[in-house]
């Protein structure tokens, strides 16, 4: 991703490289996942975060709005079906506040532009089952049953790029 994309009126999505960027990712995904959502911490952090692609949402005075993670290469043929042509989106999270004003579909799309830069052919997602549709309005197709992830059920998910 070379220049940042916008969502809504004054929100910036960008790639985040640098350690404030990335500590500001980590703290969204706490909010999200761990406080509002009581994902154990330990479940939440994992080793793929080192070398994951992570992109951020901020509002025009620098609070941290949203984030996700792109896993390539090695890291994400875990969870493609051993495909190395497809990136694993996830930990896309986006604060109450924030909700319904297009910051994850930016995110998302931010996402696959990433993959993009990589030289992917698609992404892939476990998607929890209430957010499916918000996927799909984003030309992710389910595949597969629904499984549990975290005490939650989820789908797999793909979008061909």
């Amino acid at each position: 991703m070379s220049a940042p994309s916008s969502a809504a009126a004054g929100v910036t999505v960008r790639e985040a490289v640098e350690g404030a960027d990335l500590d500001a990712c980590f703290a969204v995904r706490r909010e999200v996942f761990v406080e509002e959502q009581g994902v154990p911490q330990e479940l939440e952090y994992d080793p793929y975060d080192a070398t994951a692609a992570h992109v951020l949402a901020v509002a025009a005075d620098g609070t941290p709005l949203g984030t996700g993670r792109l896993l390539y290469g090695a890291d994400a043929t875990g969870k493609t079906g051993a495909d190395a042509s497809v990136g694993s989106l996830g930990r896309l999270a986006v604060n109450k506040a924030a909700r319904g004003l297009g910051v994850g579909a930016a995110l998302v799309r931010a996402i696959e532009d990433a993959a993009r830069a990589r030289g992917l052919a698609a992404v892939d997602l476990h998607a929890q089952t209430h957010a499916l549709g918000f996927y799909e309005r984003l030309g992710y197709v389910a595949y597969g049953p629904e499984f549990p992830d975290a005490g939650m059920p989820h789908r797999a998910m793909r979008r061909t790029l």
